[in-house]
This record gives structure tokens, C-alpha cells and sequence, in this order.
């Protein structure tokens, strides 16, 4: 209901001054307010009510009326049990001093309009203890003061200060958490043992991000039993922030961490395969040829499902560090005293330690720094790739050969069918580790002398590849081209540019014909010109017919017999300069080809059973001692393979020059292994060999552990001026 006391005023009441309770009370003989809420027994004291013989109805509160408005205001009328007759509503005079007795005195809320005064102090009767007052006879019409309604029509008009709006009650929770909070109430044990693991798991995923190796061999426990700094300053910063920024800066922190991890988790599986940690440049090109491997290897859906799972696992990671990080800063906001406390006593335990030297018996120190020391390497890193860019731009401009006569270069091999050949993996592993090296020494002695019987006569060194464990082309364009390619900006670099390199030599005479038979080139191979290759012969040129060998698309035994059909078999102008890689000891050597007669090789079908009956990657690809015992035997069966030909299809004139491209990774050559390849040069003409009799290399196919080493990209130059090329830079 509405109160219309504001349109008028009484002339002859004294208005009280603004902000001055009035002093104006309600009528003892004023009708019983209707659906009126009392107020509290603070508010308003208890008064004895005189009997009455009107029915007993609740005491009409005694409420000053505004001071604007002097006029008393009537409140709505509870309707009493015996029914008053109806009234009707009439305007109220004006109000004149009433000498009545008054009703006791009660404490006047500051003025306001009835309207907020009636929404701010209505509370249910169930709250308010009742008050004792003045049993009041059913309202009249000559009512003294304001506009009052019959009771009938206060209870079919519902009062519109009085609404849902306006009552009380306490927010709905979330039915989620009304379930949690209940299972809490209802098991608290359970719910307090929750909470402590959920808090330990989260300690530990962030000491574990923070203080994990970037090598497989040294994640050991006495790594993460440090102190790691990172984790101080964290926990100090985000004690002292309130709840909003601490919670955004926890957040940010831990996807920080969380990438971090994931980096961490990849400098691992880097120095495993290729042994050097991730460039954060460089290398995501590479995730493309990963895909490719594992799809030879396992198949489409073996592929897409690791793709799968490493998408998985790094958004997995991503979240749990950032809610680790949040909830351990929201715990020691909770806690803070406790949480300043053991913030200081450790930076006290980390600044002592550190001061000390103290360390683990390993040499490890308990004061850490490595997430602080891995983000500042990652930085350098960045900037030194950048600067590499520029510098060797430079380096690669510069090329004693570039303008040597045509007629001045190699001028002790003319008439010689030359061969370079790439061995998948041949590293110096093959030859001196224990597993390994039993079976592929005993291979290269027998090879060895099937040369000498057959007339030919061999040198060995060593060379340091520029790659390790894969990158193949890496090491293929070092040593062609002469120059340090140790990545792959390095590669698109010297790929784009006119750097001569050996077969582009060879071309560049004008005196042979250049040729290239590459197995492991399944699609577009534009680095063709770089190298002066005339014709390329790549995996889908070659007729074969037979199963694939894991990423190997066939046998090396296969390759070389089609060359000699296809290219070397063929009357030529001109002697051959032949480029050739073969790919049977690339990884995961499962299942490996074996050795067939010559004249049943065919279009390669016969390999087909060769392949069923052979071991598959899962046999051994996690067992590194299996893996070490294939990969010697898939080194066995290349060189076989390849000194087979040569015995069988080599004349005088024939030189080959041969090589591993890399170490195998460091699960089978080991984690500290060297980058050397053994490299050797195979000739019937003693000539050949006599003009590389100052490089000191051992005779035979396998160098000795004391026989020089030199760096890959230094043998374009030595060769080139060991055969009669004038240098003209």
C-alpha cells in the first residue's frame, strides 16, 4: 500500500528540524496496524497494554513519522480475529496538538520516507520478539490521521514495499559444491587426507618443474632433493598480493613453468635421439619429419595415436603446473604467518648452503638455480641462433674453390667412376663399443679381404660429424659442401646459395655426369641443383616392389643392384660421378634385410618374407641393449651389402669413397659418445691412394683409435687439393 503523506502538510503541527526525531506518537485509540513487522525489543520497549474490549491484536509500533511530513501516518492494520466493520477510506484532517496521553516514548530511526523506512525495518515475526501493546478497537472512520484502509482491503492489496526482493535469505551454493561441501561435512577425515594430497602433489609437480635435468642420465632423486630458489622468491611475492593479482600472477606463473617443463621434457628426448638440447628457433621443423618417422615405423595410426598422446600430455602439464602454482599461493595466503616463516627459514637454509658449497656426494649442490640458469641458456641460445644467421651468410660467401678453372680442378682423378656413398648411421660406436663391436669388426675384416682378392686396396680415418643421432643431411651437406652445417637455418642457408660442392665440382669440370640414387627421398627434392646433381634416382624411381623395412623404403642390397641396372650398367660418354645413401642401418633397425643371391633380387618381392619373419620396432626399441645388438648387425648388412657390389661390379677405374653420416642416438652409441664416422677411400689404382699418403690414415676399412680426426667440413678442401684442384678463392 502507498503512503500519501507527502502532497500535504498539517499547518498547526510543529514541524521538528530536519534531522530531529519528532515527537508526534501514534494515538492510543489508533486502529491496530495491519501485516506490520516488528521492530526488535532494542529498538522498542516492552509496554503493558491496558486491556481492551476490542480483540487482542499486536501493537501497532510507535514509529516517528518524517520530518518533512508531521503528519501521522497510520500503519497498515493486521487484521484482528473478530472482524471490525468496514470503514470507509476517507482523507485525515488536519492534525492539531493532542493533549492524550501518549504511549512510552520509542527510539526513532533517523526520518526517511515511509516507503525505504517500511523496507529497511521489516523483518518476519518469527525474528522479532513480540511486544506487549495497547489492545485497540477497530479502526473508525473520523481516524485522526492519514488514510486507512478496511481490512479487507489491506489483505487483497498486498503491500509493494513489502516484496521477495526484500527478504532476506542466504545464496543458493552451486549444486556442485552444496555436493562437496555435504561429502566434507559427512566424511571429514577423508575430505582433510583429500585436501593434504591434493596440497603434496602440488608441491611436488612444482619442485619437480623446477629442478628437472635436461638429460635422461641425470634424473636421479638427489636432483630434486634441493632447494630451489625460483620456488622462494615465488612463494615470498605471492604472500604479500592480494587475492586478485595473486591469483594472476600464479596463473601466469605456472603456464610459465609448465612450458618450461615441456621444453625440459624435449632437451631430453633431443639429447637422447640427436645429442644436443632443443633450439627454440630452429628445430620445430623437425616435428614434421618425427611424424613422418614414426608413421614408417608404426604406421598411420600409430603415429596419430603418440601425436595424440604428447598433445595430451603437454596440455595435461600446461594445467597442472598453473594449478599447482595457484593453489599452493592461495594456501599460503591462508596461512601467511606460518607461510613467512618457512619462506625465510629456507631462503636462510638456501643462502647458507650456497655460500658453503654445500653439496650432494654426486657433486650435486642443494642450493639450486637451474630453472633461473635453463631460462638464461634458452635466452643466449635465441640470440646466438640469431647471430649465427648473419655470420654465416658470411662465411658460406667465402670458397677457395669458387673460381678455380675448370681445367685446374681434380685434374688426378679424370677418367676415374667415382662413388660417394652415405652409410645411415655408421658411427665410431659401431666399431669400438663392446655390444657392437665383436660382429662389425669381424664384418670389416672379412670385407676387407674380399678387396684385397679382389684387387682393391683401401685407407681409413676418422671425420666429426656435425649431427648426431639423425639430421642426416646435415651431415651430407658438411661434407660436400665444406662447411660447419650444424642446423638447420645453417642448411636452408647454404641450400639457397651457389657454394660448390664435391659432385657440383665433379660437374663443374665437365669431364663426368653426375648422378644421385637416394632411397630416402619420397617426395620433392629441391636441393638437387645445389649439389650439381644431373639425375636423381629417389625412392620411386628405382621399380622397386617389395615391403618397406621400417623408415627404410627398401634394402641397400636392392638400391645398389638397381643402380647398377639402371644407371652404372649403361654406356656412358662420360665416367660417373655417382651420389648414393643408402638407408637399411637407419633406426629402429627392425626388422633389418638380410643378404640375398644377387641374381634372385629381382623388383625386391623376395624380400617380403624376409620382412614378416624379422623382429618389429616394439621388440626393441626400449631395450637398449637389443637395440645396440640390431643396429650392429643393420651396420653388418650395409657394408656387406655395399663391398658386395664393389667386388662385383668395380673395375680399375672405379673409386669409392665411403662414410657414415652420424652417431646412432645416444641409447645405443651412448651418452657421452663422440661425433667421429669412420670414412675410408677404396681403389684399384695405387695412384689413388698414394696422393693421400701424408693424411696418415690407417690401411683397410677400419681406422685406428690413434688415426687423425678431422673435422667433416674439412674434407672438401683437403680432397680437392689432394687431387690436383688449385685453390682461387
Amino acid at each position: 500500500m502507498s503512503f500519501n503523506t507527502s502532497s500535504r502538510q498539517l499547518s498547526k503541527t510543529d514541524e521538528a528540524p530536519e534531522g530531529v526525531p519528532s515527537q508526534e506518537v501514534t494515538p492510543l485509540d489508533a486502529p491496530a496496524p495491519r501485516d506490520t513487522v516488528q521492530t526488535s525489543e532494542a529498538e522498542t520497549p516492552e509496554v503493558s497494554a491496558p486491556e481492551a474490549k476490542a480483540p487482542e491484536t499486536e501493537a501497532p509500533e510507535a514509529e516517528a513519522p518524517e520530518a518533512e511530513a508531521p503528519e501521522a501516518e497510520a500503519p497498515e492494520a493486521e487484521a484482528p480475529e473478530a472482524e471490525a466493520p468496514e470503514a470507509p477510506e476517507t482523507e485525515a484532517p488536519e492534525a492539531t496538538t493532542d493533549p492524550e496521553p501518549k504511549a512510552p516514548e520509542a527510539k526513532d530511526p533517523e526520518p526517511e520516507t515511509p516507503e525505504a523506512e517500511t523496507s529497511q525495518t521489516e523483518t518476519s515475526q518469527t525474528e522479532t520478539p513480540e511486544t506487549e501493546g495497547p489492545e485497540a478497537e477497530a479502526p473508525d472512520a473520523d481516524a485522526p490521521e492519514g488514510e486507512v484502509e478496511a481490512p479487507e482491503q489491506a489483505a487483497a492489496a498486498p503491500d509493494p514495499a513489502v516484496s521477495d526482493a526484500d527478504t532476506p535469505t542466504a545464496p543458493r551454493p552451486r549444486r556442485w559444491w552444496r555436493v562437496w561441501g555435504g561429502w566434507r561435512e559427512k566424511y571429514p577425515v577423508a575430505a582433510r587426507v583429500l585436501a593434504w594430497t591434493t596440497t603434496a602433489v602440488a608441491l611436488a609437480v612444482v619442485v619437480v618443474a623446477l629442478l628437472m635435468p635436461t638429460q635422461a642420465d641425470k634424473v636421479r632423486l638427489a636432483a630434486f632433493v634441493r632447494l630451489p630458489v625460483e620456488a622462494i622468491f615465488g612463494a615470498a611475492l605471492l604472500i604479500v598480493l592480494p587475492r586478485k593479482p595473486r591469483i594472476a600472477v600464479a596463473a601466469f606463473a605456472g603456464l610459465g613453468l609448465g612450458a618450461l617443463t615441456v621444453v625440459n621434457f624435449l632437451d631430453i628426448g633431443f639429447n637422447e635421439y640427436l645429442g644436443r638440447g632443443f633450439n627454440v628457433v630452429l628445430d620445430w621443423s623437425l616435428f614434421s619429419d618425427a611424424q613422418g618417422y614414426l608413421q614408417d615405423t608404426f604406421g598411420k595410426g600409430g603415429a596419430l595415436g603418440i601425436a595424440a598422446l604428447a598433445v595430451t600430455l603437454v596440455i595435461a602439464v600446461l594445467a597442472l603446473t598453473t594449478l599447482s602454482v595457484i593453489r599452493l599461493g592461495n594456501l599460503a595466503a591462508r596461512h601467511t604467518e606460518t607461510a613467512t616463516r618457512t619462506t625465510l627459514v629456507l631462503a636462510i637454509a638456501w643462502v647458507t648452503c650456497a655460500a658453503l658449497g654445500v653439496q650432494y656426494a654426486s657433486g650435486i649442490p642443494i642450493a639450486s638455480e637451474h630453472t633461473m640458469q635453463a631460462l638464461q641458456f634458452k635466452a643466449e641460445q635465441v640470440q646466438r641462433t640469431l647471430q649465427d644467421e648473419a655470420e654465416f651468410a658470411k662465411i658460406a660467401k667465402k670458397d677457395n674453390f669458387a673460381n678455380t678453372p675448370p681445367d685446374q680442378l681434380l685434374t688426378g682423378l679424370r677418367g676415374k667412376d667415382m662413388m660417394i656413398t652415405f652409410i645411415e648411421s655408421y658411427g665410431r660406436s659401431a666399431i669400438e663399443d663392446p655390444v657392437m663391436a665383436p660382429g662389425v669388426d669381424a664384418t670389416l675384416t672379412a670385407e676387407n679381404k674380399k678387396l684385397t682378392d679382389a684387387g682393391f686396396a683401401a685407407k681409413s680415418g676418422w671425420l666429426t660429424s656435425a649431427t648426431y643421432g639423425g639430421s642426416s643431411w646435415l651431415g651430407h651437406s658438411t661434407f660436400m659442401s665444406g662447411l660447419w652445417i650444424s642446423n638447420q637455418q645453417r642448411y636452408r642457408t647454404v641450400t639457397a646459395g651457389e657454394r660448390l660442392t664435391l659432385p657440383g665440382a665433379f660437374k663443374k669440370t665437365g669431364a663426368w655426369d653426375t648422378v644421385g640414387v637416394m632411397p630416402g627421398v619420397q617426395k620433392a627434392w629441391p636441393e638437387q641443383n645445389f649439389y650439381g646433381i644431373d639425375k636423381l634416382y629417389d625412392s620411386h624411381k628405382l621399380g622397386y616392389k617389395g615391403p618397406k623395412f621400417s623408415w627404410s623404403t627398401m634394402p641397400d642390397q636392392y638400391a645398389l643392384t638397381a643402380f647398377e641396372r639402371l644407371v652404372h650398367s649403361k654406356k656412358h660418354d662420360k665416367p660417373l660421378m655417382s651420389t648414393i645413401i643408402l638407408t637399411s642401418s637407419h633406426q629402429p633397425w627392425a626388422p633389418i634385410p638380410e643378404l640375398v643371391p644377387q641374381d634372385q633380387v629381382g623388383d625386391g618381392s623376395i624380400y617380403n618374407a624376409i620382412e614378416k619373419a624379422g623382429k618389429k620396432p616394439a621388440d626393441i626399441i626400449t631395450d637398449s641393449t637389443k637395440s645396440k645388438q640390431e643396429y650392429g648387425k643393420s651396420i653388418q648388412y650395409s657394408v656387406s651389402s655395399l663391398i658386395n657390389y664393389l667386388v662385383k661390379y668395380g673395375n680399375k677405374n672405379t673409386v669409392l669413397i665411403f662414410l657414415g653420416d652420424h652417431q646412432p642416438i645416444a641409447r645405443v652409441s651412448g651418452n657421452h659418445a663422440s661425433r667421429d664416422v669412420p670414412v675410408s677411400i677404396v681403389a684399384k689404382d695405387p695412384k689413388v691412394l698414394d696422393k693421400i699418403a701424408a693424411w696418415n690414415w690407417a690401411d683397410g676399412l677400419q681406422p685406428k683409435q690413434d688415426t687423425p680426426v678431422w673435422k667433416m667440413n674439412a674434407f672438401r678442401d683437403r680432397f680437392l687439393t689432394a687431387y690436383g684442384s688449385t685453390p682461387a678463392p
